[in-house]
Formats: structure tokens, C-alpha cells, sequence
């Protein structure tokens, strides 16, 4: 399954593809989305740290949130993240 996001500019993106998968380690960071404020969602690592990464819009919000709860609960993992410029495509599997 494979999605892409528009984050609200390439920092954010770069930010997120970061936040999410560990290519080295092939490991997924998040555990837990902690709030959705607007256009933005503050997330839980693995360390216990808690970030926050502003999408374009709301609707990027939830297609984010509802991509990811089946990683968050493991029943996928993250197979890879690629950023282009302001977008974040993510797949699992």
C-alpha cells in the first residue's frame, strides 16, 4: 500500500521521512499519535520523545493517521519512505 502526503514545506517533509522510517535499521519510529491540532500532528518515538510535523491541510492529517494506525499497531510495516520537495510517498507492507 503506498500513499504521499504534502507536508507543509520540504523541511517538514524531510522531518517526517526522517520520523518514520530508519532505512539502515528498516525500523519504524512512531508508536503512538499524541495529538492532531489542524494541520498539525505530534507523534511518539520510540524514545519516548514526541515531535511535531505540519502537513499541508487537515486532509493530509487524517490520510496520514489513518495510513499509519496499521503500522502503529503492527499489522504492516514501513518498507520505504521517499521525499519530493514538499511530499512524502510512504509504503508499507
Amino acid at each position: 500500500m503506498k500513499i504521499r502526503v504534502v507536508c507543509d514545506d520540504t523541511y517538514e517533509a524531510q522531518k517526517l521521512a526522517s520520523l518514520i522510517f530508519i532505512k539502515e535499521a528498516n525500523e519504524t519510529f512512531i508508536t503512538s499519535i499524541l495529538n492532531i491540532i489542524e494541520n498539525e500532528l505530534v507523534v511518539s518515538l520510540k524514545d519516548k520523545s514526541a515531535h511535531s510535523i505540519l502537513l499541508k491541510d487537515e486532509t493530509q492529517v487524517e490520510i496520514f493517521a489513518d495510513f499509519i494506525q496499521s503500522v502503529i499497531d503492527k499489522e504492516h510495516r514501513i518498507v520505504s519512505t521517499v521525499t519530493l520537495e514538499q511530499d512524502v510517498e510512504i509504503i508499507k507492507g
